[in-house]
């Protein structure tokens, strides 16, 4: 196992990485981190960690020793949220959850913000049209899994949908300005414009 880099407690309570974590919007108000037990039953069962270097219970070890060196890590990026560890979990802890703030913090101290430029396109397509679609640095991969029939779809769509007696995939106008101004509110816009900024230097 790596070895981890052990930081002192925060000399204020609660200003600590765990209660930092414990504190964000996107946290559970039932998230038990701080009661993790270290039992090793979301690595156990992570396909994640069964396919590479990623471990459930180091990460949350880390956060509770308050190495905030887990920010920057790499290994933050291998989780792809099946939410096993959180099923699983005793005590009611959500690795995956954890991971989701952690990187949210990655990406506001730009360590993460080119982790995520792939899906620029997709962000790109939201804002202009109010829905998401596949990421272009997919769409080649996607064609070889799937093969003419999925580009056949994807290039004939709006007929197809018309076709099955579908409305359009598209919003209505005061639809696409109701989601204009929400993504607005949120930072949504000019999250991205930053991460495109730190892709340009």
């Amino acid at each position: 196992m790596k070895s981890i880099k052990r930081q002192e407690m925060s000399e204020n309570p609660g200003d600590d990485l765990a209660h930092k974590i414990l504190k964000d919007i996107k946290a559970s108000p039932d998230l038990g981190l701080l009661r993790c037990v270290q039992c090793g039953l979301c690595t156990s069962m992570c396909p994640a960690s069964k396919h590479s270097d990623y471990d459930s219970r180091e990460i949350i070890k880390r956060v509770l020793d308050n190495d905030e060196t887990i920010i920057s890590d790499e290994i933050i990026w291998n989780c792809f949220y099946c939410y096993t560890c959180h099923s699983v979990c005793p005590v009611g802890n959500s690795v995956c959850e954890v991971n989701q703030i952690l990187r949210q913090m990655a990406i506001g101290e730009d360590v993460g913000k080119l982790k995520i430029e792939s899906f620029i396109s997709f962000a790109d397509t939201f804002i202009k049209e109010g829905l998401g679609t596949i990421p272009k640095e997919y769409q080649g991969q996607l064609k070889i899994d799937y093969g003419k029939h999925w580009v056949n779809l994807q290039e004939n769509l709006e007929e197809v949908r018309a076709e099955l007696g579908l409305d359009s995939m598209y919003l209505l106008p005061e639809a696409k300005e109701s989601v204009d101004k929400t993504l607005d509110a949120i930072g949504f816009k000019k999250r991205v414009e930053e991460i495109k900024d730190v892709r340009n230097r």
